[in-house]
């Protein structure tokens, strides 16, 4: 005898039935037809509305129904759904299957034949990148339609509508209730089982944002240092310190150390950022980087983190120039090319009395001994026409380095 009855959780009762009620997402027009629908990759981040939205398309289709997960079950789930299919071949059903992008290459071949005869409309969720997580051949058979992370004022829609589910407000003050849409980070699922708990107490006064933050916890910033928000992050960082931007550039900083970014990686980060972003417009910034390094390396954290942040404002702060990375890459290319050229005879040291008869050392101008200590000489090879690969820029302590440059190639060319 059943004694009590199991009541859904408040995620499922306050689940959209319609697409109109989705909230913070517009992709009702995305389907044209519920009645011939396509198979579908659902791409956002965790809490968007995708499950709903397949539930919705999958009810309104008025076709057989099975939803799982690929976390939960191997490819013998799968095959046993298709021999059920192949007894017979008028019969045609909805898989809706959670974090898709769990399936390794070879599980993923196993619905392209069922796609392909249209016995199956796979409708997959992923919070990962599916141009990285799926295979072509799969992909090139689905429809991709992204959702996007809930705003702030979505997550308040989300909110009211629980709270006329209930048919009772939130015990909180309007600053926590702000707060617990903050701590949700933009996933109406974890509010949704936030705002459950906080429906079971019994409270004499409204919660704070202290008293809120004493009885739940902020939810886990979404990253994984092996997925695409984790090269989302750091190329951001990267790009707010070659844009100059110090300030964004400590916030991605410290949202990659908040989500447990490993501290090594982003100095490392940084050691080349100095080299490739900043380079000899100020010779201290890799200084400064490794030095950074080496500090977090004795102290760890969180005192090392002080270490990190100075880098990055140095960085942020020092003057730009890729030239020395233009020039690295050009001549590397300009030396694969050409393959074998060997250097003039006359920059040659001629230890033996052979090799003074083939000429090496002749003629060689020692700088040295020249005015300002400097010949003038063309040192490449006499079958490759003089290059310029490195043209410092007018900034930083390159603006040095350029009069230099522009000084020694004025006399070379004075000498030709």
């Amino acid at each position: 005898m059943q004694l009590f009855e199991q009541i859904p959780p408040l995620a499922d009762r306050i689940r959209p039935q319609e697409l109109e009620d989705l909230i913070g997402q517009q992709v009702s027009e995305r389907v044209s037809s519920f009645e011939n629908l396509q198979p579908l990759i659902l791409w956002g981040p965790p809490g968007s509305g995708k499950t709903s939205f397949a539930k919705i398309l999958a009810r309104k289709s008025g076709l057989e129904f099975r939803e799982t997960s690929a976390v939960m079950h191997a490819t013998a789930k799968f095959k046993s759904i298709f021999d059920e299919l192949s007894t017979d071949p008028s019969r045609k059903i909805i898989i809706l299957l959670d974090e898709i992008h769990h399936l390794n290459k070879n599980q993923q071949d196993i619905f392209l034949p069922h796609l392909e005869n249209g016995s199956l409309i796979l409708i997959g969720t992923t919070t990962e990148n599916p141009s990285f997580e799926l295979r072509p051949a799969l992909l090139s058979r689905c429809k991709v339609i992204t959702f996007n992370r809930l705003q702030l004022e979505d997550l308040e829609k989300i909110l009211q509508r629980a709270e006329n589910l209930m048919h009772k407000e939130l015990p909180l003050t309007a600053e926590a209730r702000q707060h617990l849409c903050l701590m949700s980070d933009g996933d109406g699922r974890y509010l949704l089982n936030r705002a459950e708990e906080l429906f079971s107490l019994s409270l004499r006064e409204k919660l704070s944002v202290d008293g809120l933050q004493k009885i739940t916890s902020r939810r886990a910033i979404v990253y994984d240092k092996s997925s695409e928000e984790h090269y989302n992050l750091i190329s951001a960082l990267h790009k707010s310190l070659r844009g100059s931007d110090v300030d964004a550039a400590l916030y991605w900083t410290h949202r990659m150390l908040a989500a447990g970014e490993t501290p090594l990686y982003i100095l490392r980060r940084l050691i080349r950022f100095a080299s490739e972003d900043v380079g000899l417009a100020d010779p201290n910034a890799l200084l400064q980087a490794i030095s950074a390094h080496q500090a977090y390396s004795i102290l760890g954290s969180p005192e090392g983190e002080l270490a990190i942040s100075n880098a990055v404002i140095y960085l942020a702060t020092a003057p730009k120039s890729n030239a020395g990375y233009v020039a690295h890459n050009q001549s590397k290319r300009c030396a694969a090319y050409y393959g074998s050229l060997p250097p003039p005879k006359k920059i040659l040291n001629a230890p033996t009395t052979l090799l003074k008869e083939f000429g090496y050392g002749e003629d060689y101008v020692y700088d040295h001994d020249t005015a300002n200590a400097f010949s003038g000489e063309d040192f490449f090879p006499d079958e490759l026409s003089r290059r310029t690969f490195y043209r410092p820029v007018e900034r930083g302590f390159e603006r040095e380095i350029k009069k230099r440059v522009d000084w020694w190639s004025v006399r070379r060319k004075s000498k030709g």
